[in-house]
């Protein structure tokens, strides 16, 4: 794999459409779909820290999610097109914390949030192990590239109703 250039901040997936086969009963893009389009944004990211699908298959190295939350602001009809944007935001030994944002490719509005934490894996073994020299370089690097730029406001948020007590425990 070449050396990434400049870290785009934030990474953008480029426009996507939203196919008319993902929407539900409701007429809008069901839930599922969101996380499809999530989740393909973030191959942008993991091609240019160098684990994308080319080093899963050769080199036994890739993320597994730990824990997903998306927020849901605006609805998203059917032949619309979005745009993911991600933003690095902490990592260490082992896990990448980030966020990306949805917005609405004609427009601009934020239809979306997910914030997510995944985990470095060796697939041959199947467990979480330490990320590379080179990945654990550029990870720092767009960590620092990121880090001025704002954070939306559902980022670290609890999973609660408004003005109701918290579980604790």
């Amino acid at each position: 794999m070449s050396a990434p250039g400049a870290v785009p901040a934030p990474f953008s997936s480029g426009p996507r459409d939203v196919l008319a086969e993902w929407a539900d009963y409701n007429g809008h893009l069901n839930m599922a779909y969101y996380h499809v389009l999530f989740d393909n944004a973030i191959d942008v990211v993991l091609d240019w820290l160098g684990l994308g699908p080319a080093v899963a298959a050769e080199k036994g190295q890739s993320v597994f999610t730990a824990q997903a939350q998306v927020h849901y602001l605006r609805e998203v009809a059917p032949g619309s097109r979005v745009i993911v944007e991600t933003r690095l935001i902490a990592h260490d030994a082992k896990r990448l914390h980030y966020v990306q944002t949805m917005r609405d490719a004609a427009e601009g509005w934020v239809a979306a949030i997910s914030e997510n934490i995944v985990l470095h894996v060796d697939l041959r073994v199947r467990r979480v192990t330490p990320w590379s020299a080179p990945v654990a370089a550029r990870l720092a690097q767009a960590v620092a590239a990121h880090g001025p730029l704002p954070l939306p406001p559902q980022v670290g948020r609890r999973v609660e109703l408004p003005g109701r007590p918290g579980l604790s425990g």
